[in-house]
C-alpha cells in the first residue's frame, strides 16, 4: 500500500487577482478522496472587496453575486485552514495544482483576518504537498507546449472535467492528473510522502533557477519564479482588516 491509496486532500481557490499578497479568495474547495469515493466541500467568500471584470470572465462570480450570497471570509478561511491542518495531522498529503499559488494566498488572508496560518496551526511547515504541475515538469521537462491545467487534462487523458475555473471541478480534475501521472512515472508511487515532498522542492528549485536564466538571458526584467516551494514568507506586509 503506497499514498497513491489515499486518502487525499484536494484544493484549490478562485481569487481576485494573482497577487498572493494582496488578492483575496472569491472561491474554495476541499475535495477528499479515499477508498470511500470523493467527496466534495466548497466555499463561496464575499472578499470584501470588488472582483475585477477580468477575474470575474474566469470563474464567472461577480462583486453583486459574491455579496449577495457569499459568506464573511474570517469565519471561512478559518474553517478551511482547520481543515487542511486536521487532514496534514493525520498524515493526508494536500493536492494541488500550482500549489504554491494557492497556499501563500491562503497564509496571506489568514495573517490578513488575524487568524492562525495554516504553519501556525502546525506549528511548522505545512508538508506534505503534492503538485500535479512540478511532478509534470520535472519528469516531461522537454515537452513542448503550455501546462496550465486544462492543457494537462489534455496531455494526459483526463476527461469529463466540466468547468475548469470552477474551484472543486478544478480539484478533481487535478487529482486525476495526479493519478495518470503516476501512471505513467510510477517511480513517483514508490516514493514514501516525505521523499516525494522533499523531491518537488528540489525539481521547482532547479525548474526556477533554469526558468529565471532563460529570461535574463532574453532581456526579461521582473522578479521571475520564486525558487521556494509550496510556501514563502510574505514579501509585503498585509495588513488585517474589519471582519
Amino acid at each position: 500500500m503506497t499514498w497513491t491509496d489515499g486518502p487525499l486532500l484536494g484544493f484549490d481557490t478562485e481569487t481576485t487577482g494573482v497577487d498572493t499578497d494582496h488578492d483575496r479568495i472569491v472561491t474554495a474547495a476541499l475535495v477528499r478522496r479515499d477508498r470511500d469515493g470523493t467527496h466534495v466541500r466548497t466555499w463561496l467568500v464575499d472578499p470584501g472587496v470588488e472582483i475585477p471584470e477580468g477575474a470575474s470572465a474566469i470563474h464567472g462570480i461577480s462583486t453583486e453575486h459574491a455579496r449577495a450570497h457569499g459568506v464573511e471570509p474570517r469565519g471561512a478561511l478559518d474553517e478551511i485552514a482547520a481543515a487542511i491542518a486536521a487532514a496534514v495531522r493525520e498524515g493526508i498529503p494536500v493536492v494541488a495544482y500550482n500549489a504554491s499559488f494557492d497556499l501563500c494566498l491562503l497564509e496571506a488572508e489568514l495573517r490578513r483576518h488575524d487568524l492562525p496560518t495554516v504553519e501556525d496551526r502546525l506549528g511548522g511547515e505545512l508538508r506534505p504537498v503534492i503538485d500535479p504541475l512540478v511532478l509534470d515538469r520535472a519528469e516531461d521537462r522537454y515537452r513542448s507546449g503550455k501546462r496550465k491545467l486544462v492543457d494537462l487534462c489534455g496531455v494526459y487523458q483526463v476527461v469529463d472535467t466540466g468547468s475548469l475555473h470552477t474551484a472543486d471541478v478544478d480539484v478533481v480534475a487535478t487529482l486525476d492528473v495526479l493519478e495518470r501521472i503516476v501512471g505513467r512515472f510510477p517511480h513517483l508511487g514508490d516514493l514514501d510522502l516525505v521523499s516525494l515532498h522533499d523531491y518537488q522542492v528540489t525539481a521547482h528549485r532547479a525548474w526556477a533557477e533554469a526558468f529565471n536564466a532563460w529570461r535574463t538571458e532574453r532581456g526579461h526584467t521582473g522578479p521571475g519564479a520564486e525558487s521556494a516551494w509550496p510556501s514563502r514568507a510574505a514579501t509585503r506586509a498585509t495588513a488585517v482588516v474589519a471582519a
